[in-house]
């Protein structure tokens, strides 16, 4: 039976990040903001995907009043866009399918009396909403400089390296940048500009920006990013903008789409990954979104020598039990099945789970090549050593042992340990700006 050594890959992550000719980046995505800790009561500081939904759903939906002559309030028209999407098959759709449906339907309804009984000045109040309350949710600053993100930012900002490194994201809140700018991190996000911070394709395209300024693509947009006239995107830090902030969860083809920042971050991806040698290191991603899989996935076979390492939060597969009279069944499912389909048959393309990793297209548990080994081998104590008792036949334990080893650098928390470590833990102290 074969088995991957957490030991030895840890290891390989520690000299691949210790490399400064090797194009280095990270992906965060959806999963890490809750990775951060938080006052009791107060977690998590962003709610997932489905947890977001749900307030942007109920917020809504309490959205009576009817104004400015309006046929419908924002509530009513919610409902029906609901009842719409229903129609479709999408029984359970999330905020980002009721985005995309809304989108859709905008792009026929200019110069039509109205789209499944919306007008398109609905559709546009919908979408002003919708992302209104998005960016209500995400509106957080971190609870403080001991969090996950500080403790990236701090690797970045302790390391030398020939090659920049690239942080790509599809997060909209702006945590990523308020923990580079507590560290002093300098980075580029595709805008220049004082007042009014512009977005500069060419700079994007052609990175012409300082070797010792990090890169933070942010893919699918952020709270603090408006359309002017239709036309223009720029950044602002007011977060009071009357436009809707641009939030680009679907791929619908935009007017004027070279001039938008979604098609350029993404080839800005697809260029990162097509370097010699590149690694990029995904947390918090679940492999749901196609156009990324297909982008990531297209890079990697037209370059063999880049890398993408997926690190998952908890185990591959999971188990459900199901009691019908007496009789008691349990039923093995897989927690990451697009994951596990594209690495099987990808072999620069791995993932990392708790309990198992699928390395060079294949899947085994995790297990050690030796028993004894020491702190330093075992950065941030993140290969767990797990002895539990036997089970007989009706369930209950025994006196016999068995040993399992898991591997947590799918834990984001985990992983900001990992980096703090490479570093040393007390090498350096940062002060606030301006203290």
């Amino acid at each position: 039976m074969s088995f991957h050594d957490p030991i030895r890959q840890s290891k390989y992550l520690r000299q691949t990040l210790s490399q400064d000719k090797k194009p280095v980046g990270f992906f965060i995505s959806a999963g890490c903001p809750l990775a951060v800790t938080m006052p009791e009561g107060k977690w998590p500081l962003i709610p997932d995907v489905a947890g977001l939904t749900r307030y942007v759903s109920d917020t809504l939906l309490e959205e009576k009043d009817v104004k400015d002559g309006k046929l419908r309030s924002i509530g009513a028209s919610y409902t029906l866009l609901i009842e719409e999407i229903k129609k479709t098959g999408k029984t359970n759709a999330n905020i980002e399918d009721i985005l995309s449906f809304i989108r859709g339907m905008k792009q026929i309804s200019v110069g039509a009396t109205d789209v499944r009984g919306f007008t398109d000045s609905e559709l546009s109040d919908l979408e002003t909403s919708v992302c209104g309350k998005i960016a209500e949710k995400l509106k957080v600053s971190l609870p403080d400089n001991k969090t996950p993100y500080h403790k990236l930012a701090k690797w970045v900002h302790n390391i030398e390296r020939d090659c920049p490194i690239e942080v790509f994201t599809t997060n909209y809140d702006l945590l990523v940048e308020e923990a580079f700018e507590y560290i002093g991190v300098p980075y580029f996000d595709g805008f220049v500009g004082s007042k009014q911070p512009f977005f500069d394709l060419r700079a994007v395209e052609d990175c012409l920006i300082p070797r010792h300024w990090s890169r933070l693509w942010k893919i699918h947009g952020s709270i603090n990013w408006y359309q002017k006239n239709k036309k223009d995107v720029y950044r602002s830090t007011s977060l009071e903008e009357s436009d809707p902030c641009i939030i680009q969860p679907s791929h619908l083809k935009y007017d004027q789409s070279r001039k938008m920042p979604y098609l350029a971050l993404i080839d800005r991806l697809n260029k990162f990954l097509r370097q010699n040698s590149a690694v990029l290191i995904l947390s918090g991603y679940s492999f749901s979104d196609e156009h990324l899989n297909d982008t990531i996935l297209n890079a990697l076979k037209a370059n063999p020598t880049a890398m993408v390492i997926g690190l998952l939060f908890g185990t591959l597969t999971y188990k459900e039990e199901k009691t019908e009279g007496d009789v008691k069944t349990e039923k093995t499912f897989v927690r990451y099945e697009q994951a596990l389909k594209l690495a099987e048959n990808r072999s620069n393309l791995s993932i990392w789970t708790y309990d198992e990793a699928v390395i060079g297209g294949l899947r085994a548990k995790w297990r050690p090549s030796k028993t004894e080994y020491d702190a330093d081998e075992n950065i941030a104590n993140a290969v767990k050593c797990i002895v539990e008792k036997v089970k007989d036949a009706e369930g209950k334990e025994t006196e016999a042992t068995t040993t399992r080893y898991e591997f947590h650098l799918g834990d984001f928390s985990l992983l900001g340990d990992f980096l703090q470590e490479l570093i040393g833990k007390e090498q350096f102290k940062v002060e606030e700006n301006g203290n």
